[in-house]
């Protein structure tokens, strides 16, 4: 088993798009309408959307590899980029996806991880993220990593309000 991460710039964009869109429907698809569905992917994966976020300082993307196939992704976010006004210490996880064929095979911790020695590297004190309130799998993932609910703050799936809950772990140095 080889584990990888690699740093995303500006000529991965194609692939992100790719990972982006798949991850998020495979995830996500059973659960909403096909439009509301289509509405969220084609507003958020488009590559202008993308390719800006790509360009932010304040937002970083990694691809995580399994046995040298990009297997899921990350993306960070501090300062402005984060989704929510959560101060200069604190470090956004706004997604973490893993193919479902990659699943359970601790790229998800590895990918946390990540984000972790991030934060700790830009001397954060926490690392938050939202995460859909009947997203089940993942609510229990982050519980077991340490992250304690603190909130909740609407999330659109096209037009429909949907509840993601605010997770937060304060980091010990």
């Amino acid at each position: 088993m080889n584990i990888n991460i690699k740093k995303c710039t500006l000529e991965d964009l194609r692939k992100l798009q790719e990972i982006s869109y798949e991850t998020f429907n495979e995830t996500f698809k059973h659960q909403n309408s096909p439009e509301n569905m289509n509405a969220y992917l084609e507003r958020a994966f488009n590559l202008k959307q993308l390719e800006r976020e790509l360009s932010n300082i304040s937002s970083l993307f990694f691809f995580v590899y399994f046995n040298n196939e990009v297997a899921g992704y990350l993306k960070v976010n501090t300062n402005d980029a984060q989704s929510e006004k959560m101060g200069d210490e604190s470090l956004e996880i706004e997604r973490i996806y893993i193919w479902s064929k990659f699943q359970k095979h601790g790229l998800g911790k590895y990918l946390l991880n990540k984000a972790m020695e991030i934060a700790m590297k830009d001397n954060k004190r926490k690392i938050w993220l939202g995460v859909w309130e009947k997203n089940e799998n993942a609510i229990a993932f982050y519980k077991k990593m340490g992250f304690v609910q603190t909130g909740a703050h609407s999330f659109y799936m096209g037009d429909e309000e949907q509840i993601d809950f605010i997770m937060i772990k304060t980091l010990k140095f």
